[in-house]
């Protein structure tokens, strides 16, 4: 049986927590619950005006709460997160076709079913 995860391309993602709020919709999960998890990284300064700019990037993250959405897929769909997402900055697929994705920079492969 094939291993499944979600590719993450943290180059893209903006930060809008749409994956999460999806999530938290489709499972009925209470507030501050959910599948998966924006975190920030940063901030770290750019150039030599490090006290007016700054830079953030974003990492979704599933949680110990992702179950890849399984009655989703049991319909041939893909995890809402994944359909959700705005700057499709994530991938759902056997491990073995997102691992060979893996060579492009910023990129994180999750483990998730």
């Amino acid at each position: 049986m094939a291993k499944y995860g979600i590719l993450a391309d943290a180059q893209w993602c903006s930060g809008c927590h749409s994956c999460e709020v999806a999530c938290q919709m489709e499972h009925g999960l209470p507030v501050g619950e959910t599948g998966i998890k924006v975190v920030k990284i940063g901030p770290w300064a750019i150039g030599d005006e490090a006290d007016e700019n700054w830079q953030f990037s974003y990492l979704p993250i599933p949680t110990k709460q992702c179950d890849t959405c399984a009655a989703r897929r049991a319909l041939g769909k893909v995890p809402t997160c994944v359909q959700h997402c705005q700057s499709q900055c994530l991938e759902f697929g056997p491990l073995d076709e997102l691992s060979q994705r893996l060579d492009v920079k910023q990129k994180t492969l999750f483990v998730v079913a």
